[in-house]
């Protein structure tokens, strides 16, 4: 019996911030920053992503008028609903006329608003609509997102079975879990067993004790049975569908396993939705759940796909603080820092007045106007974007300091540099002449030709090869700036997928691939100046999107298996290598 109870007792975590005897837990409590039952939406038909649209307001449901209804508010209730988007708006009661007040009519929104509540309306039931012309929507299924798949968590370490079958079945059950909708329309009921949750003493279970309501939102509620089960297991299949509603519930109840193991399948799901909406909603329920390895999983998945977010319709709707996190990064993958600034400049546009003017300031403040190329500072100078009129004089003080860098020798501002912080590092710039794909991933063992009796990186070659696209050569300038952009350094990139050809090349590799990343010539002139941080980006051919990044440690990048990595390989064996090369003034 006491063998039992220590194995129970490591099963079961004990249940954070909540309390019974008259006390609730609500899984959208007023510390986690949720979302407030006010401006609620639901849809109301036979599938879960299309209906007649419904607004939760003054303590009733209620519908949207038809008048103004159009794709920009559909995509609003949409994504407030979690879908990652709207297929069509539907109009003239086409989902049945709805029951209590027409709450909103003349809807005007922009598509970026996070709730329906927050576009411009005429005022809360104030219409000249019956429900003849209620509104309705359909939704993005989300099937872009491999919305079944599930990920079988397991850390039962050995305990029996038998456990799950007691839940399951109910027998001897003496405590109910009475799990509510915030609105108190749904409810459901679970009888569990008191001695298994006596194990928890923050739960402050007695003998006397004999239920519990907890407030869970209803879009959680089929959930909850699996939940509970896993208190009991410690196993729990994950998916999609239901990760962030377990997410939440192990955070409210303090089962810091369970959170940490739904958190990495997050991460596992995170390449899987090239819509951006998915990793966008990730990050905001990181923010507001303080799950600070959540929000740096995506922050660094966005940040390396940064250019297709930008082109994304996502861009205009992500929010300022998670703005703020991008531009403070070094690793967003970008054309180049003028072309970040073009799309902080349209997001602020976008945005209109939502975004103060401290707000636009401090964005600006993080664009990297050293780094601009020269000849498209001398063009901001003349732009006339909402921002540049906005903050004019931060716009000046950058371009004179963008000037300075690329005309002064580094000797002259070597000073002050540090002042400087993050300003002179690059990100990973990927424009014109600095980054080299190879897209060549068969084994084969052809090596590029070299002449007879020649010695390259201190290894002779004494016969001559056949050529190979994994081994290419091209030039970039010496550094970005003016000075030395005539100055060419010639750079060699080898891609190896055999222990035959890193052989060939002089190198012992025992794990594939292996990428190799060389300066010839004589590129030490430089060497007291500048310094080379270069990257190796690994994208997948059908999709673009990239999902690893790595540096090169004495010119070779291994790269790492599906175990080992950040993020899953979402297209094994059949991805692209990107060379990109990253001078910077030491």
């Amino acid at each position: 019996m006491q063998y039992f109870q220590r194995r129970i007792m490591y099963l079961l975590w004990p249940l954070l911030f909540l309390y019974v005897s008259g006390h609730r837990l609500s899984l959208f409590d007023d510390k986690l920053k949720q979302p407030k039952q006010e401006g609620r939406v639901r849809l109301v038909g036979n599938e879960p992503s299309s209906g007649r649209v419904e607004i939760y307001h003054d303590r009733q449901w209620g519908t949207v008028c038809d008048d103004g209804w159009d794709m920009a508010e559909a995509q609003v209730v949409c994504r407030q609903l979690g879908f990652p988007g709207a297929i069509s708006v539907m109009s003239g009661g086409r989902y049945g006329e709805g029951s209590g007040p027409v709450w909103l009519d003349d809807m005007n929104c922009k598509g970026s608003e996070s709730s329906l509540s927050e576009c411009s309306f005429k005022d809360w039931g104030v219409t000249d609509c019956s429900h003849k012309e209620d509104a309705g929507v359909v939704c993005e299924s989300g099937k872009n997102v491999t919305s079944d798949r599930q990920f079988f968590l397991d850390n039962s370490l050995g305990l029996s079975h038998d456990l799950g079958l007691l839940f399951d079945s109910g027998d001897g059950c003496d405590f109910t879990v009475n799990v509510q909708d915030v609105s108190e329309e749904a409810e459901l009921t679970f009888c569990v067993h008191s001695t298994i949750l006596m194990f928890y003493p923050k739960l402050n279970i007695t003998n006397g004790s004999r239920n519990l309501t907890v407030d869970v939102s209803h879009t959680c509620h089929p959930h909850v049975s699996a939940f509970l089960r896993y208190l009991y297991t410690r196993q729990i299949d994950v998916s999609i569908t239901s990760a962030q509603c377990l997410h939440q519930l192990a955070f409210i109840f303090g089962v810091k396993k369970l959170m940490g193991d739904v958190g990495r399948v997050f991460t596992l799901l995170i390449p899987e939705d090239n819509t951006f909406r998915t990793q966008v909603s990730m990050y905001e329920y990181g923010v507001r759940t303080s799950d600070l390895v959540l929000q740096e999983n995506v922050l660094q998945y966005l940040s390396w796909n940064c250019e297709f977010l930008i082109n994304s319709p996502v861009w205009s709707t992500i929010s300022f603080h998670m703005m703020d996190a991008l531009l403070q990064r070094s690793d967003l993958i970008v054309k180049d820092e003028a072309f970040l600034l073009e799309a902080l400049e349209r997001w602020i546009q976008d945005n209109g007045d939502e975004i103060s003017s401290d707000q636009q300031a401090s964005l600006v403040k993080h664009i990297r106007f050293l780094l601009i190329p020269v000849d498209k500072l001398y063009e901001i100078q003349f732009s006339s974007s909402i921002l540049h009129q906005k903050q004019e004089r931060l716009y000046l003080a950058g371009l004179l300091r963008g000037f300075q860098f690329n005309a002064l020798p580094f000797s002259k501002i070597r000073k002050q540099m540090d002042n400087m912080s993050s300003e002179y590092l690059p990100r990973i710039y990927t424009g014109d002449e600095w980054d080299l794909f190879i897209n060549d991933t068969t084994v084969s063992h052809a090596v590029p030709q070299y002449p007879s009796n020649i010695r390259y990186n201190n290894y002779n070659y004494n016969q001559r090869y056949v050529p190979n696209n994994r081994i290419q050569s091209f030039s970039t300038p010496a550094h970005p700036s003016a000075l030395y952009k005539e100055k060419k350094v010639q750079w060699q990139a080898q891609m190896f997928l055999s222990a035959q050809e890193c052989s060939n090349y002089g190198i012992s590799c025992t794990s594939f691939p292996v990428a190799r990343f060389l300066a010839n010539g004589n590129q030490n002139i430089y060497a007291s100046t500048i310094g080379y941080s270069n990257r190796l980006i690994l994208s997948c051919k059908n999709k673009n999107n990239v999902f690893h990044v790595q540096d090169f440690k004495s010119n070779i990048a291994v790269i790492p298996n599906n175990s080992s990595m950040g993020l899953p390989n979402p297209c094994p064996n059949d991805y692209n290598f990107r060379f990109v090369v990253r001078p910077q003034y030491i």
